[in-house]
Protein backbone atom coordinates (compact mmCIF):
# COMPACT_ATOMS: atom_id res chain seq x y z
CA UNK A 1 0.00 0.00 0.00
CA UNK A 2 2.74 2.21 1.20
CA UNK A 3 4.18 2.02 -2.66
CA UNK A 4 0.96 2.84 -4.30
CA UNK A 5 0.38 5.85 -2.37
CA UNK A 6 3.79 6.92 -3.03
CA UNK A 7 3.44 6.28 -6.69
CA UNK A 8 0.71 8.57 -6.33
CA UNK A 9 2.61 11.14 -5.17
CA UNK A 10 5.17 11.28 -8.07
CA UNK A 11 2.52 11.34 -10.45
CA UNK A 12 0.37 14.34 -8.34
CA UNK A 13 3.72 15.48 -8.77
CA UNK A 14 3.72 16.55 -12.33
CA UNK A 15 1.03 19.66 -13.03
CA UNK A 16 0.71 18.66 -16.87
CA UNK A 17 1.98 16.30 -19.41
CA UNK A 18 4.40 19.38 -20.62
CA UNK A 19 6.16 19.49 -17.48
CA UNK A 20 9.90 17.48 -17.44
CA UNK A 21 10.63 16.79 -13.65
CA UNK A 22 14.01 15.82 -12.65
CA UNK A 23 14.95 13.45 -9.67
CA UNK A 24 15.98 16.61 -7.80
CA UNK A 25 12.65 18.36 -8.42
CA UNK A 26 10.30 15.13 -7.06
CA UNK A 27 11.54 14.68 -4.57
CA UNK A 28 11.59 18.49 -3.31
CA UNK A 29 7.78 18.22 -4.24
CA UNK A 30 6.84 14.85 -2.56
CA UNK A 31 9.03 14.43 0.61
CA UNK A 32 10.45 11.48 -0.56
CA UNK A 33 13.83 9.80 0.07
CA UNK A 34 16.18 10.25 -3.28
CA UNK A 35 16.73 6.64 -3.30
CA UNK A 36 12.94 6.13 -3.02
CA UNK A 37 12.27 8.34 -5.50
CA UNK A 38 14.47 7.05 -8.30
CA UNK A 39 13.11 3.40 -7.73
CA UNK A 40 9.77 4.58 -7.75
CA UNK A 41 10.34 6.55 -10.87
CA UNK A 42 11.79 3.47 -12.47
CA UNK A 43 8.69 1.33 -11.64
CA UNK A 44 6.33 3.92 -13.38
CA UNK A 45 8.60 4.14 -16.45
CA UNK A 46 8.39 0.60 -16.55
CA UNK A 47 4.95 0.42 -16.00
CA UNK A 48 4.75 3.21 -18.85
CA UNK A 49 2.94 5.55 -16.46
CA UNK A 50 6.03 8.38 -17.06
CA UNK A 51 7.98 8.90 -19.61
CA UNK A 52 12.18 9.33 -19.39
CA UNK A 53 13.15 12.21 -21.12
CA UNK A 54 16.67 12.55 -22.04
CA UNK A 55 18.71 10.86 -19.24
CA UNK A 56 17.86 13.10 -16.23
CA UNK A 57 14.12 13.82 -16.67
CA UNK A 58 11.06 12.33 -16.35
CA UNK A 59 7.05 13.50 -18.14
CA UNK A 60 3.58 11.85 -17.61
CA UNK A 61 2.51 9.13 -19.76
CA UNK A 62 -0.52 9.92 -18.62
CA UNK A 63 -2.81 12.74 -18.06
CA UNK A 64 -2.20 14.28 -14.60
CA UNK A 65 -4.41 12.14 -11.64
CA UNK A 66 -6.96 14.29 -10.70
CA UNK A 67 -7.16 16.92 -13.47
CA UNK A 68 -9.30 16.96 -16.32
CA UNK A 69 -8.79 17.18 -19.71
CA UNK A 70 -7.92 20.75 -21.26
CA UNK A 71 -10.06 22.06 -24.52
CA UNK A 72 -8.71 24.51 -26.64
CA UNK A 73 -10.35 26.31 -29.11
CA UNK A 74 -7.91 27.77 -32.48
CA UNK A 75 -9.05 29.83 -35.13
CA UNK A 76 -6.62 29.23 -38.39
CA UNK A 77 -5.87 32.04 -40.31
CA UNK A 78 -7.29 30.47 -43.47
CA UNK A 79 -6.94 26.38 -44.70
CA UNK A 80 -6.13 28.55 -48.34
CA UNK A 81 -2.47 28.81 -46.70
CA UNK A 82 0.23 26.35 -46.60
CA UNK A 83 2.03 28.34 -43.41
CA UNK A 84 -1.58 28.17 -41.75
CA UNK A 85 -1.56 24.58 -42.60
CA UNK A 86 1.39 23.90 -41.18
CA UNK A 87 0.88 25.93 -38.13
CA UNK A 88 -2.75 23.69 -37.67
CA UNK A 89 -0.75 20.24 -38.10
CA UNK A 90 1.53 21.75 -35.51
CA UNK A 91 -0.87 22.49 -32.62
CA UNK A 92 -2.75 19.36 -32.82
CA UNK A 93 0.51 17.48 -32.96
CA UNK A 94 1.44 18.98 -29.77
CA UNK A 95 -1.91 19.20 -28.24
CA UNK A 96 -2.91 15.62 -28.63
CA UNK A 97 1.05 14.72 -26.71
CA UNK A 98 -0.28 16.74 -24.31
CA UNK A 99 -3.80 15.04 -23.70
CA UNK A 100 -5.52 18.35 -24.93
CA UNK A 101 -8.58 18.28 -27.20
CA UNK A 102 -8.28 20.84 -30.00
CA UNK A 103 -11.50 22.40 -31.21
CA UNK A 104 -10.26 23.92 -35.01
CA UNK A 105 -12.08 26.36 -36.89
CA UNK A 106 -10.94 27.98 -39.86
CA UNK A 107 -11.47 31.55 -40.42
CA UNK A 108 -11.47 31.91 -43.52
CA UNK A 109 -9.48 35.00 -43.55
CA UNK A 110 -12.96 36.48 -43.26
CA UNK A 111 -13.74 39.09 -40.37
CA UNK A 112 -17.42 37.61 -39.85
CA UNK A 113 -16.29 33.90 -40.14
CA UNK A 114 -13.52 34.80 -37.10
CA UNK A 115 -16.38 36.49 -35.13
CA UNK A 116 -18.76 33.56 -36.04
CA UNK A 117 -15.95 31.38 -34.37
CA UNK A 118 -15.26 33.83 -31.63
CA UNK A 119 -18.94 33.09 -30.66
CA UNK A 120 -18.70 29.43 -31.63
CA UNK A 121 -15.85 28.69 -28.93
CA UNK A 122 -17.68 30.41 -26.00
CA UNK A 123 -20.67 28.97 -26.81
CA UNK A 124 -18.58 25.60 -26.60
CA UNK A 125 -16.85 26.48 -23.10
CA UNK A 126 -13.42 25.98 -24.41
CA UNK A 127 -10.64 26.43 -21.66
CA UNK A 128 -8.59 28.62 -23.68
CA UNK A 129 -8.62 30.25 -27.47
CA UNK A 130 -5.28 30.39 -29.81
CA UNK A 131 -6.66 33.56 -32.55
CA UNK A 132 -5.14 33.66 -35.67
CA UNK A 133 -7.09 35.97 -37.60
CA UNK A 134 -5.51 38.86 -40.09
CA UNK A 135 -7.89 41.55 -39.74
CA UNK A 136 -6.66 44.22 -37.02
CA UNK A 137 -10.24 45.97 -37.18
CA UNK A 138 -12.05 43.32 -34.99
CA UNK A 139 -9.44 42.54 -32.91
CA UNK A 140 -11.31 44.16 -30.27
CA UNK A 141 -14.50 42.76 -30.85
CA UNK A 142 -13.43 39.23 -30.92
CA UNK A 143 -11.14 39.73 -27.55
CA UNK A 144 -14.11 41.73 -25.86
CA UNK A 145 -16.37 38.69 -26.75
CA UNK A 146 -13.86 35.74 -25.41
CA UNK A 147 -12.97 37.86 -22.72
CA UNK A 148 -16.61 38.36 -21.82
CA UNK A 149 -16.42 34.33 -20.56
CA UNK A 150 -13.60 34.79 -19.04
CA UNK A 151 -11.45 32.89 -21.60
CA UNK A 152 -7.79 33.62 -21.82
CA UNK A 153 -6.36 34.06 -25.16
CA UNK A 154 -2.99 33.47 -26.87
CA UNK A 155 -2.79 35.63 -30.68
CA UNK A 156 -0.77 34.38 -33.32
CA UNK A 157 1.02 36.47 -35.87
CA UNK A 158 -1.21 39.44 -35.95
CA UNK A 159 -1.74 41.15 -31.90
CA UNK A 160 -5.12 41.30 -30.49
CA UNK A 161 -5.76 43.62 -27.48
CA UNK A 162 -5.25 41.95 -23.98
CA UNK A 163 -3.63 39.31 -25.45
CA UNK A 164 -0.39 37.09 -24.76
CA UNK A 165 1.33 37.42 -28.41
CA UNK A 166 2.81 34.29 -30.65
CA UNK A 167 4.77 34.78 -33.58
CA UNK A 168 7.02 37.21 -35.62
CA UNK A 169 9.29 39.60 -34.70
CA UNK A 170 8.02 41.89 -37.76
CA UNK A 171 10.85 44.61 -37.80
CA UNK A 172 13.16 41.99 -37.30
CA UNK A 173 12.25 40.16 -40.26
CA UNK A 174 11.53 42.59 -42.12
CA UNK A 175 15.02 43.74 -41.73
CA UNK A 176 16.46 40.32 -42.83
CA UNK A 177 14.32 40.45 -45.88
CA UNK A 178 15.07 44.11 -46.83
CA UNK A 179 19.27 43.32 -46.50
CA UNK A 180 18.82 40.45 -48.35
CA UNK A 181 18.10 41.91 -51.19
CA UNK A 182 20.08 44.42 -50.89
CA UNK A 183 22.88 41.89 -51.27
CA UNK A 184 21.38 40.01 -53.58
CA UNK A 185 21.23 43.21 -55.74
CA UNK A 186 24.96 44.18 -55.13
CA UNK A 187 25.60 40.81 -56.31
CA UNK A 188 23.94 40.32 -59.17
CA UNK A 189 22.99 43.98 -60.42
CA UNK A 190 25.89 45.84 -58.89
CA UNK A 191 23.96 47.64 -56.90
CA UNK A 192 21.94 49.55 -59.67
CA UNK A 193 18.02 49.08 -58.89
CA UNK A 194 15.29 51.16 -60.60
CA UNK A 195 12.39 50.56 -58.10
CA UNK A 196 11.68 49.11 -54.58
CA UNK A 197 8.16 47.37 -54.57
CA UNK A 198 6.14 47.13 -51.27
CA UNK A 199 3.74 44.65 -50.78
CA UNK A 200 1.62 45.72 -48.01
CA UNK A 201 -1.09 44.75 -46.52
CA UNK A 202 -3.07 47.03 -45.19
CA UNK A 203 -5.99 45.27 -43.16
CA UNK A 204 -3.56 43.87 -40.80
CA UNK A 205 -2.64 46.90 -38.99
CA UNK A 206 0.54 48.48 -38.38
CA UNK A 207 2.33 45.41 -36.35
CA UNK A 208 2.58 43.07 -39.02
CA UNK A 209 3.38 45.55 -41.75
CA UNK A 210 6.24 46.45 -39.63
CA UNK A 211 7.93 44.27 -41.97
CA UNK A 212 7.60 45.83 -45.15
CA UNK A 213 9.16 49.22 -43.41
CA UNK A 214 11.99 46.76 -42.09
CA UNK A 215 12.57 45.65 -45.44
CA UNK A 216 12.16 49.23 -46.83
CA UNK A 217 15.09 50.14 -44.09
CA UNK A 218 17.40 46.54 -45.08
CA UNK A 219 17.38 47.93 -48.31
CA UNK A 220 18.30 51.40 -48.32
CA UNK A 221 20.45 51.11 -45.42
CA UNK A 222 22.95 49.18 -47.87
CA UNK A 223 21.44 50.75 -50.99
CA UNK A 224 21.30 54.46 -49.89
CA UNK A 225 20.95 56.04 -53.32
CA UNK A 226 17.65 54.64 -53.19
CA UNK A 227 15.30 57.30 -53.41
CA UNK A 228 11.61 57.80 -52.43
CA UNK A 229 10.36 57.99 -55.98
CA UNK A 230 11.96 55.01 -56.30
CA UNK A 231 9.71 53.23 -53.58
CA UNK A 232 6.03 51.48 -54.62
CA UNK A 233 3.84 50.57 -52.44
CA UNK A 234 0.65 48.27 -53.80
CA UNK A 235 -2.32 47.50 -51.04
CA UNK A 236 -2.68 43.74 -51.36
CA UNK A 237 -5.36 41.59 -49.91
CA UNK A 238 -2.88 38.88 -48.52
CA UNK A 239 -3.92 36.59 -51.09
CA UNK A 240 -2.37 35.45 -54.40
CA UNK A 241 -4.76 36.16 -57.12
CA UNK A 242 -5.48 39.56 -55.94
CA UNK A 243 -1.20 40.00 -55.96
CA UNK A 244 -1.02 38.54 -59.79
CA UNK A 245 -3.72 41.45 -60.80
CA UNK A 246 -1.99 44.25 -58.85
CA UNK A 247 1.36 43.66 -59.66
CA UNK A 248 -0.06 42.90 -63.66
CA UNK A 249 -1.30 46.26 -63.44
CA UNK A 250 2.00 48.46 -61.67
CA UNK A 251 3.71 46.70 -64.40
CA UNK A 252 2.13 47.66 -67.32
CA UNK A 253 3.06 51.00 -66.31
CA UNK A 254 6.35 50.91 -64.61
CA UNK A 255 9.09 50.91 -67.80
CA UNK A 256 12.18 49.66 -65.01
CA UNK A 257 14.67 47.26 -65.07
CA UNK A 258 15.53 45.84 -62.05
CA UNK A 259 12.67 45.35 -59.50
CA UNK A 260 13.29 45.03 -55.55
CA UNK A 261 10.15 43.00 -54.51
CA UNK A 262 9.60 42.92 -50.56
CA UNK A 263 6.38 40.83 -49.70
CA UNK A 264 4.45 40.50 -47.06
CA UNK A 265 3.91 37.16 -47.23
CA UNK A 266 4.61 33.60 -49.77
CA UNK A 267 1.37 34.44 -51.72
CA UNK A 268 2.04 37.68 -52.24
CA UNK A 269 5.68 37.13 -53.52
CA UNK A 270 4.73 34.10 -55.66
CA UNK A 271 1.57 36.37 -57.15
CA UNK A 272 4.26 38.83 -57.95
CA UNK A 273 6.32 36.30 -59.61
CA UNK A 274 3.84 34.92 -61.52
CA UNK A 275 2.51 38.61 -62.90
CA UNK A 276 6.83 38.88 -63.67
CA UNK A 277 6.59 35.59 -65.72
CA UNK A 278 3.23 37.13 -67.40
CA UNK A 279 4.94 40.09 -68.52
CA UNK A 280 8.20 38.17 -69.85
CA UNK A 281 9.94 40.25 -67.31
CA UNK A 282 11.17 37.58 -65.20
CA UNK A 283 14.64 38.60 -64.85
CA UNK A 284 13.60 42.08 -64.80
CA UNK A 285 12.82 41.08 -60.28
CA UNK A 286 14.20 40.14 -57.40
CA UNK A 287 11.46 38.97 -54.90
CA UNK A 288 11.25 37.93 -51.38
CA UNK A 289 8.43 36.47 -49.02
CA UNK A 290 7.69 36.02 -45.51
CA UNK A 291 7.11 32.32 -43.75
CA UNK A 292 9.23 30.01 -45.98
CA UNK A 293 5.71 28.33 -46.31
CA UNK A 294 4.98 25.39 -48.00
CA UNK A 295 4.13 26.91 -51.04
CA UNK A 296 7.24 28.54 -51.33
CA UNK A 297 9.77 25.86 -51.11
CA UNK A 298 9.09 24.32 -55.07
CA UNK A 299 9.80 27.64 -56.41
CA UNK A 300 12.90 28.05 -54.42
CA UNK A 301 13.78 24.62 -55.57
CA UNK A 302 13.88 25.58 -59.25
CA UNK A 303 17.17 26.62 -60.60
CA UNK A 304 17.32 29.99 -61.42
CA UNK A 305 13.75 31.32 -59.85
CA UNK A 306 13.49 34.95 -58.78
CA UNK A 307 12.03 34.30 -55.77
CA UNK A 308 15.49 35.00 -54.50
CA UNK A 309 14.44 33.90 -50.54
CA UNK A 310 11.55 34.03 -47.97
CA UNK A 311 12.10 34.82 -43.92
CA UNK A 312 11.74 31.05 -42.14
CA UNK A 313 9.24 31.20 -39.34
CA UNK A 314 9.10 27.93 -39.20
CA UNK A 315 5.27 27.05 -38.84
CA UNK A 316 5.70 23.51 -38.31
CA UNK A 317 7.18 24.15 -35.10
CA UNK A 318 4.52 26.95 -33.35
CA UNK A 319 3.13 24.03 -31.83
CA UNK A 320 6.10 22.79 -29.54
CA UNK A 321 6.29 26.78 -28.40
CA UNK A 322 2.37 27.71 -28.01
CA UNK A 323 1.25 24.32 -26.39
CA UNK A 324 3.01 24.83 -23.47
CA UNK A 325 2.98 28.75 -23.07
CA UNK A 326 -1.37 28.01 -22.91
CA UNK A 327 -0.57 25.37 -19.60
CA UNK A 328 1.70 27.71 -18.26
CA UNK A 329 -1.00 30.47 -18.56
CA UNK A 330 -4.10 28.10 -17.42
CA UNK A 331 -1.73 27.18 -14.25
CA UNK A 332 -1.18 30.57 -13.44
CA UNK A 333 2.66 30.28 -13.72
CA UNK A 334 4.45 33.80 -15.26
CA UNK A 335 4.35 34.10 -19.31
CA UNK A 336 5.84 37.01 -21.01
CA UNK A 337 3.87 39.02 -23.00
CA UNK A 338 5.31 38.51 -25.78
CA UNK A 339 7.08 35.42 -27.42
CA UNK A 340 8.77 35.73 -30.30
CA UNK A 341 10.11 33.03 -33.17
CA UNK A 342 12.86 32.46 -34.39
CA UNK A 343 13.73 34.06 -38.19
CA UNK A 344 16.32 32.71 -40.78
CA UNK A 345 16.50 33.62 -44.35
CA UNK A 346 15.86 30.61 -46.48
CA UNK A 347 17.38 30.32 -49.99
CA UNK A 348 17.58 28.02 -52.65
CA UNK A 349 21.14 27.34 -51.20
CA UNK A 350 20.08 26.60 -47.83
CA UNK A 351 16.48 25.14 -48.26
CA UNK A 352 17.22 21.65 -47.87
CA UNK A 353 19.14 22.18 -44.80
CA UNK A 354 15.96 23.27 -42.85
CA UNK A 355 13.80 21.43 -45.47
CA UNK A 356 14.97 17.73 -46.62
CA UNK A 357 13.78 16.90 -50.04
CA UNK A 358 10.93 13.81 -49.27
CA UNK A 359 12.42 10.37 -50.33
CA UNK A 360 11.00 9.40 -53.56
Amino acid sequence: MKSLIRACGILKAFSDQSECLRLADVVERTGLHKTTALRMLSTLVECDLLIRVGDTKYKLGIRPLGKRRYRFGYGMQSAEFGFSRAVTESLQRSASAADIELLVLDNEDSPRVALRNANTFVREGVDLVIESQTDARIAGQICARIRAASIPIIALEIPHPETIYYGANNSQAGLIAGRYLARWADLHWQGKVDELLLLELPKAGQVPNARILGSMLGVIERLVWVSDRQIKILRTSGHYENTVALTRNHLRRSKSERILVAAINDPCALGALEAFRNAGREDQCAIVGHNASPEAHAELAKKGSRLVGSVGYFPERYGEGVIPLALDLLAGRPVAPATFVRHEMITSSNLRSFYPANPE
